[in-house]
Protein backbone atom coordinates (compact mmCIF):
# COMPACT_ATOMS: atom_id res chain seq x y z
CA UNK A 1 0.00 0.00 0.00
CA UNK A 2 1.38 3.41 -0.99
CA UNK A 3 1.66 5.84 1.94
CA UNK A 4 1.01 9.57 1.86
CA UNK A 5 4.75 10.10 2.42
CA UNK A 6 5.54 8.05 -0.70
CA UNK A 7 3.09 10.15 -2.72
CA UNK A 8 4.68 13.42 -1.55
CA UNK A 9 8.18 12.10 -2.29
CA UNK A 10 7.08 10.98 -5.76
CA UNK A 11 5.57 14.38 -6.52
CA UNK A 12 8.71 16.08 -5.26
CA UNK A 13 10.81 13.91 -7.58
CA UNK A 14 8.61 14.75 -10.58
CA UNK A 15 8.84 18.46 -9.75
CA UNK A 16 12.62 18.12 -9.49
CA UNK A 17 12.77 16.60 -12.98
CA UNK A 18 10.52 19.40 -14.24
CA UNK A 19 12.89 22.03 -12.88
CA UNK A 20 15.92 20.32 -14.40
CA UNK A 21 14.20 20.40 -17.75
CA UNK A 22 13.27 24.04 -17.23
CA UNK A 23 16.73 25.23 -16.33
CA UNK A 24 19.11 22.60 -17.64
CA UNK A 25 22.36 21.70 -15.95
CA UNK A 26 24.35 24.33 -14.03
CA UNK A 27 27.00 26.28 -15.90
CA UNK A 28 30.03 28.18 -14.75
CA UNK A 29 28.29 31.49 -15.44
CA UNK A 30 26.90 33.21 -12.38
CA UNK A 31 24.44 35.63 -13.92
CA UNK A 32 21.97 36.03 -16.74
CA UNK A 33 22.45 39.22 -18.69
CA UNK A 34 25.37 40.34 -20.80
CA UNK A 35 28.63 38.55 -21.47
CA UNK A 36 31.50 40.57 -23.01
CA UNK A 37 29.02 43.10 -24.37
CA UNK A 38 26.85 40.51 -26.15
CA UNK A 39 23.29 40.24 -24.73
CA UNK A 40 22.40 36.73 -23.62
CA UNK A 41 18.90 35.45 -24.26
CA UNK A 42 16.42 35.78 -21.41
CA UNK A 43 14.85 32.39 -20.62
CA UNK A 44 13.24 32.48 -17.19
CA UNK A 45 10.23 30.52 -15.94
CA UNK A 46 7.51 32.26 -13.96
CA UNK A 47 5.55 29.83 -11.78
CA UNK A 48 1.84 30.52 -11.27
CA UNK A 49 -0.10 29.29 -8.23
CA UNK A 50 -3.66 29.92 -7.07
CA UNK A 51 -4.74 28.05 -3.92
CA UNK A 52 -3.26 25.82 -1.21
CA UNK A 53 -4.47 23.53 1.55
CA UNK A 54 -4.38 20.04 3.10
CA UNK A 55 -6.35 18.42 0.27
CA UNK A 56 -6.91 18.99 -3.43
CA UNK A 57 -10.17 20.94 -3.54
CA UNK A 58 -9.99 21.69 -7.27
CA UNK A 59 -7.62 21.75 -10.22
CA UNK A 60 -6.02 24.98 -9.00
CA UNK A 61 -5.13 23.66 -5.54
CA UNK A 62 -1.59 22.67 -4.60
CA UNK A 63 -1.46 20.89 -1.24
CA UNK A 64 0.74 22.50 1.37
CA UNK A 65 3.14 19.51 1.69
CA UNK A 66 3.67 19.48 -2.08
CA UNK A 67 4.17 23.25 -2.08
CA UNK A 68 6.83 23.00 0.61
CA UNK A 69 8.60 20.18 -1.23
CA UNK A 70 8.82 22.47 -4.27
CA UNK A 71 10.16 25.42 -2.29
CA UNK A 72 12.64 23.19 -0.49
CA UNK A 73 13.92 21.85 -3.78
CA UNK A 74 14.46 25.37 -5.11
CA UNK A 75 16.44 26.26 -2.00
CA UNK A 76 18.52 23.08 -1.89
CA UNK A 77 19.43 22.99 -5.56
CA UNK A 78 20.80 26.44 -6.20
CA UNK A 79 17.80 28.19 -7.75
CA UNK A 80 17.47 31.93 -7.26
CA UNK A 81 13.90 32.98 -6.52
CA UNK A 82 13.88 36.59 -7.64
CA UNK A 83 11.31 39.34 -7.42
CA UNK A 84 9.13 39.87 -10.46
CA UNK A 85 10.24 43.49 -10.33
CA UNK A 86 13.84 42.43 -10.98
CA UNK A 87 12.80 40.65 -14.16
CA UNK A 88 10.78 43.65 -15.35
CA UNK A 89 13.69 45.96 -14.58
CA UNK A 90 15.88 43.83 -16.85
CA UNK A 91 13.34 44.20 -19.66
CA UNK A 92 13.05 47.94 -19.05
CA UNK A 93 16.81 48.46 -19.07
CA UNK A 94 17.01 49.32 -15.37
CA UNK A 95 19.01 46.19 -14.52
CA UNK A 96 21.92 44.63 -16.39
CA UNK A 97 21.88 41.03 -15.16
CA UNK A 98 19.99 38.47 -13.10
CA UNK A 99 21.27 35.53 -11.04
CA UNK A 100 21.79 32.30 -12.93
CA UNK A 101 18.85 29.87 -12.67
CA UNK A 102 16.42 32.62 -11.75
CA UNK A 103 12.78 31.73 -11.18
CA UNK A 104 9.79 33.91 -10.26
CA UNK A 105 6.82 32.93 -8.08
CA UNK A 106 3.41 34.50 -8.71
CA UNK A 107 0.00 33.82 -7.17
CA UNK A 108 -3.33 34.91 -8.64
CA UNK A 109 -6.66 35.82 -7.00
CA UNK A 110 -6.03 36.48 -3.29
CA UNK A 111 -7.40 33.24 -1.79
CA UNK A 112 -7.24 33.07 2.02
CA UNK A 113 -4.86 30.09 1.81
CA UNK A 114 -2.21 32.48 0.50
CA UNK A 115 -2.16 33.92 4.01
CA UNK A 116 -2.64 30.70 5.98
CA UNK A 117 -0.49 28.29 3.93
CA UNK A 118 1.84 30.07 1.52
CA UNK A 119 2.84 33.06 3.62
CA UNK A 120 4.43 31.04 6.47
CA UNK A 121 6.50 29.12 3.93
CA UNK A 122 7.64 32.26 2.14
CA UNK A 123 8.86 33.56 5.49
CA UNK A 124 10.53 30.23 6.30
CA UNK A 125 12.46 30.11 3.01
CA UNK A 126 12.70 33.90 2.59
CA UNK A 127 11.36 33.69 -0.95
CA UNK A 128 9.68 36.71 -2.57
CA UNK A 129 6.45 36.38 -4.54
CA UNK A 130 4.03 38.58 -6.44
CA UNK A 131 0.31 38.47 -5.64
CA UNK A 132 -2.10 39.47 -8.38
CA UNK A 133 -5.28 40.52 -6.55
CA UNK A 134 -8.81 41.36 -7.61
CA UNK A 135 -10.03 43.86 -5.00
CA UNK A 136 -13.77 43.10 -5.12
CA UNK A 137 -13.13 39.84 -3.23
CA UNK A 138 -10.82 41.11 -0.47
CA UNK A 139 -12.56 41.54 2.90
CA UNK A 140 -15.76 40.59 1.09
CA UNK A 141 -15.80 37.04 -0.28
CA UNK A 142 -15.57 34.18 2.24
CA UNK A 143 -12.79 32.48 0.25
CA UNK A 144 -10.57 35.57 0.06
CA UNK A 145 -8.05 37.27 2.30
CA UNK A 146 -8.80 40.49 4.11
CA UNK A 147 -7.07 43.78 3.39
CA UNK A 148 -5.50 43.60 6.86
CA UNK A 149 -3.98 40.20 6.10
CA UNK A 150 -2.50 41.55 2.88
CA UNK A 151 -1.12 44.54 4.79
CA UNK A 152 0.51 42.19 7.30
CA UNK A 153 2.19 40.27 4.50
CA UNK A 154 3.32 43.49 2.87
CA UNK A 155 5.25 44.45 6.02
CA UNK A 156 7.67 41.54 5.48
CA UNK A 157 8.75 43.06 2.15
CA UNK A 158 8.52 39.61 0.58
CA UNK A 159 5.33 40.35 -1.36
CA UNK A 160 4.76 42.54 -4.39
CA UNK A 161 1.06 43.39 -4.77
CA UNK A 162 -0.36 43.86 -8.24
CA UNK A 163 -3.64 43.80 -10.19
CA UNK A 164 -5.83 40.95 -11.47
CA UNK A 165 -8.59 43.36 -12.63
CA UNK A 166 -11.38 44.45 -10.31
CA UNK A 167 -13.57 41.35 -10.21
CA UNK A 168 -11.87 38.78 -12.49
CA UNK A 169 -14.20 38.92 -15.53
CA UNK A 170 -14.11 36.70 -18.58
CA UNK A 171 -13.41 39.32 -21.25
CA UNK A 172 -14.42 37.00 -24.10
CA UNK A 173 -17.90 36.52 -22.62
CA UNK A 174 -18.27 40.19 -21.77
CA UNK A 175 -17.32 41.22 -25.31
CA UNK A 176 -20.12 39.03 -26.70
CA UNK A 177 -22.63 40.26 -24.10
CA UNK A 178 -22.00 44.00 -24.26
CA UNK A 179 -22.28 46.55 -27.03
CA UNK A 180 -18.90 47.87 -28.31
CA UNK A 181 -19.06 51.13 -26.36
CA UNK A 182 -20.24 49.37 -23.21
CA UNK A 183 -17.49 46.78 -23.48
CA UNK A 184 -14.83 49.46 -23.88
CA UNK A 185 -16.05 51.22 -20.73
CA UNK A 186 -16.24 47.91 -18.88
CA UNK A 187 -12.62 47.04 -19.69
CA UNK A 188 -11.41 50.47 -18.63
CA UNK A 189 -13.29 50.18 -15.33
CA UNK A 190 -11.85 46.74 -14.58
CA UNK A 191 -8.30 47.90 -15.23
CA UNK A 192 -8.40 51.33 -13.60
CA UNK A 193 -10.59 50.59 -10.57
CA UNK A 194 -8.43 47.64 -9.54
CA UNK A 195 -5.24 49.67 -9.82
CA UNK A 196 -6.69 52.60 -7.89
CA UNK A 197 -8.17 50.46 -5.10
CA UNK A 198 -5.02 48.44 -4.46
CA UNK A 199 -2.85 51.55 -4.47
CA UNK A 200 -5.21 53.28 -2.03
CA UNK A 201 -5.61 50.34 0.37
CA UNK A 202 -1.98 49.19 0.42
CA UNK A 203 0.02 52.33 -0.44
CA UNK A 204 1.88 50.58 -3.26
CA UNK A 205 2.54 51.30 -6.92
CA UNK A 206 0.51 49.03 -9.19
CA UNK A 207 1.84 48.73 -12.74
CA UNK A 208 1.60 45.00 -13.49
CA UNK A 209 -1.47 42.98 -14.42
CA UNK A 210 -2.40 39.30 -14.63
CA UNK A 211 -5.03 38.62 -17.30
CA UNK A 212 -8.07 36.79 -15.85
CA UNK A 213 -8.30 33.27 -17.31
CA UNK A 214 -5.21 34.18 -19.33
CA UNK A 215 -7.42 35.99 -21.86
CA UNK A 216 -5.81 38.85 -23.79
CA UNK A 217 -5.79 40.42 -27.24
CA UNK A 218 -4.45 43.54 -28.93
CA UNK A 219 -7.36 45.69 -27.76
CA UNK A 220 -6.98 44.59 -24.14
CA UNK A 221 -3.23 45.10 -24.20
CA UNK A 222 -3.69 48.61 -25.57
CA UNK A 223 -6.25 49.41 -22.86
CA UNK A 224 -3.91 48.10 -20.16
CA UNK A 225 -1.06 50.27 -21.41
CA UNK A 226 -3.35 53.31 -21.44
CA UNK A 227 -4.41 52.52 -17.86
CA UNK A 228 -0.82 52.73 -16.64
CA UNK A 229 0.36 49.12 -16.67
CA UNK A 230 3.88 48.45 -17.93
CA UNK A 231 3.58 44.65 -18.05
CA UNK A 232 0.88 41.99 -18.10
CA UNK A 233 0.98 38.23 -17.64
CA UNK A 234 -0.78 35.32 -19.31
CA UNK A 235 -1.06 31.58 -18.72
CA UNK A 236 0.93 30.67 -21.84
CA UNK A 237 3.10 27.80 -20.65
CA UNK A 238 6.68 28.59 -21.59
CA UNK A 239 9.75 30.55 -20.54
CA UNK A 240 9.87 34.30 -20.81
CA UNK A 241 12.09 35.38 -23.70
CA UNK A 242 13.57 38.74 -24.65
CA UNK A 243 11.35 38.93 -27.74
CA UNK A 244 8.09 38.63 -25.75
CA UNK A 245 5.57 41.46 -25.65
CA UNK A 246 5.67 43.04 -22.18
CA UNK A 247 1.86 43.02 -22.11
CA UNK A 248 1.67 39.24 -22.69
CA UNK A 249 4.42 37.55 -20.68
CA UNK A 250 4.04 33.77 -20.18
CA UNK A 251 3.76 31.77 -16.95
CA UNK A 252 3.70 28.07 -16.05
CA UNK A 253 0.50 27.09 -14.23
CA UNK A 254 1.37 24.73 -11.36
CA UNK A 255 -1.11 22.07 -10.22
CA UNK A 256 -0.83 19.46 -7.49
CA UNK A 257 -0.04 16.76 -10.04
CA UNK A 258 3.32 18.26 -10.94
CA UNK A 259 3.16 16.52 -14.30
CA UNK A 260 5.27 18.03 -17.04
CA UNK A 261 2.28 18.14 -19.39
CA UNK A 262 0.39 20.29 -16.89
CA UNK A 263 3.32 22.70 -16.79
CA UNK A 264 3.42 23.32 -20.51
CA UNK A 265 6.39 21.12 -21.46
Amino acid sequence: MISKTDVVLYRSLVFSIFLLLLFGLPSARGELGETQGIPKEIRIPILLYHRFGPVVADSMTVTTPVLESQLRYLRDNGYSVIRLRELLDLYLGKKQALPYRSVVITVDDGHRSVYTDLFPLLKKYQFPATLFLYPSALSNASYAMTWDQVREMKETRLLDLQSHTYWHPNFKKEKKRLKPGEYEGFVEMQLKKSKERIEKELNVKVDALAWPFGIYDEELMSKATAAGYVAAFTMDRRHIMRSDNLMALPRYLVSNRDQLSRLGL
